[in-house]
Parts: structure tokens; C-alpha cells; sequence
């Protein structure tokens, strides 16, 4: 797993996307948007707390629930900045027992900055002609975990954006 990099202030490149196409295990899947796999999730606030957690971690079928991929995604993106705060981690550390083994060890991974090259080349080409086809590599990663991580890392650059300009 790569640590992400520091994205840019000011949340360049978080234009509305629409997901790729998912995969599994090389047959696709039915194209689904980023609404549609977001859709059972909690509105998103600009805190992360044990309220949330109680709402996203382990929601969602799978070995990697969907809540918890989105928890990644903004995860990564507060280690990648700088503004993961130790309140958080003890939250999250303390709701890992509602999720999957897998998807546990993902979470904290995530409070370490390890990710997915994808999230990583994702994240870089903010803002750039790339942009478009890290996207699409990044929601193709499993039935709803790209998604889910680029939801959740979008939210999170989109909050800091508002909070650096406030």
C-alpha cells in the first residue's frame, strides 16, 4: 500500500463525477453511479464522530462494507492533510468490532495513510487531464469499495476546501 500525498488546498478537480464501471473478478458488473452506492449511507457531516461511526462502520454487505470504504477514503485524505486528530482514531479504533476482520485492518491501515495505489493516483491527478481516467480505475476497484473510497475522499477534500476558505 502506498501513503497517500498531500492533495492541494482549495480542493481543486472535485467537479461531480459519475462512478466507472464495476468489476468482478473480470466479468463487469451493472453500471451503478455514485448515487446509487451511496444511496443507504448517512448524510455525511463535517466531523467524524462516534454518532457516524456508529451509522457507517460495518454498513453495507461484503467483506469491505460500504460505510467502511467511504471511512477509508476520508480517513486517508485527514492523514494525508494533517487533520486526523487522536479523538478520531479512538473513535474509529473503538467501532472497529462492527465491521469485517478484513475490512478492520483496512480502517487502520487507512488511520496510517496506507491505501491503494489507485486512491494515490487518484488523489495526484486532481485537477489535472487525468483526473478522469484515475476516477475510473478507482471505481472500478471491487463491486462499490472504489467508490465508496472516492465518495468518502471527496467529502473530505470538499469539507477541508470549505473550512480553509471560511
Amino acid at each position: 500500500m502506498a501513503r497517500p500525498p498531500r492533495p492541494a488546498a482549495g480542493g481543486a478537480g472535485l467537479a461531480a463525477h459519475s462512478a466507472g464501471r464495476a468489476h468482478s473478478a473480470g466479468r463487469q458488473l451493472p453500471e451503478l453511479s455514485v448515487t446509487d452506492v451511496v444511496e443507504g449511507l448517512p448524510a455525511l457531516p463535517r466531523r467524524i464522530d462516534a454518532g457516524l461511526l456508529r451509522e457507517l462502520v460495518g454498513n453495507g454487505g461484503g467483506l469491505t462494507p460500504l460505510g467502511d470504504d467511504v471511512l477509508c477514503g476520508w480517513l486517508a485524505v485527514l492523514v494525508a492533510t494533517g487533520r486526523l486528530t487522536d479523538a478520531v482514531t479512538d473513535a474509529v479504533r473503538a467501532s472497529l468490532d462492527r465491521t469485517t476482520v478484513l475490512s478492520a485492518t483496512l480502517i487502520d491501515c487507512a488511520l496510517h495513510g496506507e491505501v491503494l495505489p489507485e486512491f494515490v493516483t487518484y488523489l495526484r491527478a486532481l485537477g489535472t487531464p487525468a483526473e478522469d481516467a484515475a476516477l475510473s480505475r478507482l471505481t472500478a476497484i471491487g463491486h462499490t469499495s472504489g467508490a465508496g473510497l472516492w465518495w468518502g475522499a471527496r467529502h473530505a477534500l470538499t469539507t477541508l476546501a470549505t473550512q480553509e476558505a471560511a
